[in-house]
């Protein structure tokens, strides 16, 4: 099974100071829109999401179909298959991918810890 590209989604109180704090630790903005209150952030291939009021938790995301760069991969994994596997190792769902359609969808899940983990492919 291929993730694709992994981020941090963190939700934060503050997006300017959020984003003030990580470039001093050597982040760039990478995307998003901090008028629209996110903003994605890249150190090397390290890769964190700012979300202000979006959603409760932090999250960790995987892109199946980019890699580190947002860039579309050859050949992936489609969200689809991932979550027919998902499914048969016994992990509940908490949304699920139209199984019907193809291109972009996203899946929601959490470790047992109660970590979401969201699989969000974007082609």
């Amino acid at each position: 099974m291929k993730l694709g590209a992994f981020s941090v989604s963190l939700n934060v109180k503050d997006i300017h100071l959020s984003k003030s704090f990580y470039e001093k630790l050597g982040f760039q903005a990478f995307g998003g829109d901090i008028t629209q209150n996110w903003l994605i952030m890249k150190n090397e291939n390290c890769v964190i999401g700012l979300f202000q009021g979006m959603f409760e938790k932090n999250i960790l995301t995987f892109n199946p179909g980019w890699n580190q760069n947002a860039e579309n991969l050859e050949t992936f994994t489609d969200i689809r298959d991932i979550q027919k596997q998902l499914k048969s190792e016994g992990i509940k769902l908490l949304t699920e991918a139209d199984e019907a359609t193809n291109g972009p969808a996203h899946l929601i899940i959490e470790d047992p810890d109660g970590n979401q983990i969201l699989l969000d492919q974007h082609r």
